[in-house]
């Protein structure tokens, strides 16, 4: 029985990565380690593509439009949603994932939820490679793993889905 798996290879493309300004210590750590997980697997820094957004519940629409151009093999997503005293944590971290799903199934270009939703700021510090692992460089290796992924499901290696002999 065939297994398809994404690697980690250098896909060919570019790459656009939407990161939020609120929460600006957090998000920059999430981005330097998103072009580091990047350029560790040999995508050059002149491939990606940086758009900054207020905050995140404005990536979806930025998200969206970026993967509607045809240009970006992927696009990653990247910000902090911190839990507060009252429930604006809960609508902004719902449609921000609800938002990047739409985007990914209705332009079939991987959008990737780098998005770090917390209890608090000291979590998101940790996710963000204070202590140990970065969700940002996370993101990018899931961003080159999906478009591998989706290029091997292309190919005519496929029997049976119409690609090849059945």
């Amino acid at each position: 029985m065939p297994t398809f798996e994404g690697d980690f290879t250098k896909p060919d493309g570019r790459f656009a990565i939407v990161v939020a300004r609120f929460n600006g210590l957090i998000t920059e750590s999430l981005l330097a380690g998103c072009i580091d997980g990047f350029v560790r697997h040999g995508v050059n820094e002149a491939a990606l593509d940086t758009v900054r957004v207020p905050g995140s519940f404005e990536i979806p629409l930025v998200a969206r439009r970026l993967a509607e151009t045809g240009r970006y093999a992927a696009v990653i997503c990247l910000g902090a949603v911190i839990r507060g005293d009252t429930g604006h944590y809960d609508h902004v971290a719902g449609q921000a994932a609800a938002g990047l799903m739409n985007a990914t199934v209705n332009t079939g270009v991987p959008v990737i939820f780098g998005i770090l939703t917390t209890d608090t700021v000291e979590q998101a510090l940790n996710r963000a490679g204070i202590k140990a692992g970065n969700k940002g460089t996370e993101s990018a290796l899931a961003a080159i793993e999906m478009v591998n992924l989706l290029n091997a499901l292309k190919g005519p290696q496929l029997p049976g889905f119409g690609f090849g002999p059945a």
